[in-house]
């Protein structure tokens, strides 16, 4: 009896925290005015509006560069600028820098404090999916804790943030990107349990990471390449 009260109990706060994930993620977009940064970073994933959005944001001149992160290697950059709907000239020529080594999100993160760390900067918009948000923030935040991430998220195409429950895709979508969610939270506290050398983070993320995230659920950049945009 007490093992199945404690399975009612784990389950219930298990449900609690999803309808709680699941109204965060309704109430993110539309997404308010990030001011401006000196970096924008959009993840790549099964739609084109992340690119849009963070193109537009740059065209908007809210940051100085926008890096791409997750591109399919074998996207050409004229493609890519066609999916972001950028206009051909001199500002996609000279401040878009595109990714191409991420295939997950915390290849993302990875990727994107590379280029953080290359350019200098300290403050960067992070654009991606809604329910993908919370995750990514997760990961680049623990990537770069010393970089200031104002969140951009875009709303989903063909899910309702809404009325997610009502459709076996939302459903779908909302629960697996919760269970993700929960393992970074579990993982983070695990390192944060006690000092660590780099390498020794580095390997127990990776352990962590691919016992728990797998590739397959993963979105599509440009040319269908997984990617961390999920």
């Amino acid at each position: 009896m007490r093992s199945l009260a404690a399975l009612l109990v784990v389950v219930m706060l298990w449900g609690v925290g999803l309808f709680a994930f699941a109204s965060r993620v309704a109430h993110a977009t539309p997404a308010a005015d990030p001011g401006r940064a000196q970096g924008i970073v959009a993840l790549t994933g099964g739609s084109s509006r992340r690119l849009q959005a963070g193109m537009a944001l740059l065209q908007a001149g809210r940051g100085h560069r926008l890096l791409i992160s997750g591109v399919n290697r074998k996207a050409t950059r004229e493609e890519v600028r066609r999916a972001a709907r950028a206009v051909a000239g001199p500002l996609y020529e000279c401040c878009v820098d595109l990714g191409f080594e991420a295939i997950d999100t915390l290849g993302n993160a990875r990727e994107t404090a590379e280029w953080a760390r290359a350019r200098g900067y300290d403050r960067l918009i992070l654009v991606t999916a809604d329910y993908h948000m919370p995750r990514a923030l997760l990961e680049l935040r623990g990537a770069m804790p010393g970089v200031k991430l104002t969140p951009f998220p875009v709303a989903t195409e063909d899910v309702d943030a809404h009325a997610w429950w009502k459709t076996p895709q939302g459903l779908k979508l909302m629960v697996m990107e919760y269970d993700k969610y929960l393992v970074i939270l579990a993982r983070e506290a695990v390192l944060r349990l006690g000092p660590r050398s780099g390498h020794e983070a580095s390997a127990a993320q990776d352990r962590a990471v691919r016992g728990g995230e797998g590739q397959g659920t993963e979105g599509h950049g440009p040319g269908g390449q997984p990617s961390g945009g999920n």
